[in-house]
């Protein structure tokens, strides 16, 4: 479980890489979380790492969702 800080950091680092997409999106949104959260679980608590990996699901993200 995150404490407060690094659970909002994961909300506002979901938002800001899927600002572009729609909130209907949910599968897409959905892997970019998944992953994301991943990276926290792991250790990755910056901002900007956190980004990057959201970045690369999003841009991985499989074609049925783009």
């Amino acid at each position: 479980m995150f404490d407060t800080t690094t659970t909002a950091l994961l909300r506002a680092v979901l938002d800001e890489v899927c600002e572009s997409v729609s909130q209907c999106e949910i599968g897409m949104r959905t892997h970019v979380a998944s992953k994301i959260l991943e990276a926290a679980t792991k250790g990755e608590v910056t901002h900007e790492g956190l980004r990057r990996v959201g970045r690369e699901a999003l841009s991985r993200a499989p074609t049925m969702w783009r």
